[in-house]
């Protein structure tokens, strides 16, 4: 059985950089007024960056066997299922109620 050899001190130093500058492309997107039509969206995805980032090198996924990200990876897959579709039953429920019809 082969085992991957697991990061250097160096790639966690260069992650960490990333994380860094990441986190400040976010505090900018935040205070800059042009993005504020698509902040979420913008935000989400960086956040999402960061979180692939940490769960590959910090909690060693991207090292281990497989079974254990497929552990990880398919319940989180099923939590953003089951947020997505709260999210758009809730969107529509307010979309309803705050002015869906004409009336005096």
């Amino acid at each position: 059985m082969s085992e991957q050899a697991h990061a250097t001190t160096g790639t966690y130093l260069r992650i960490a950089a990333i994380l860094v500058i990441v986190t400040l492309i976010e505090v900018g997107v935040f205070y800059v007024p042009a993005f504020q039509p698509v902040l979420v969206p913008v935000l989400l995805v960086l956040s999402a960056l960061k979180f692939v980032l940490v769960v590959l090198f910090y909690m060693h996924l991207k090292f281990d066997n497989k079974f254990f990200a497929f552990l990880f990876s398919g319940p989180l897959l099923l939590a953003i299922g089951v947020m997505i579709g709260l999210l758009f039953l809730f969107f529509g429920a307010v979309r309803l109620r705050s002015g869906g019809g004409g009336g005096a």
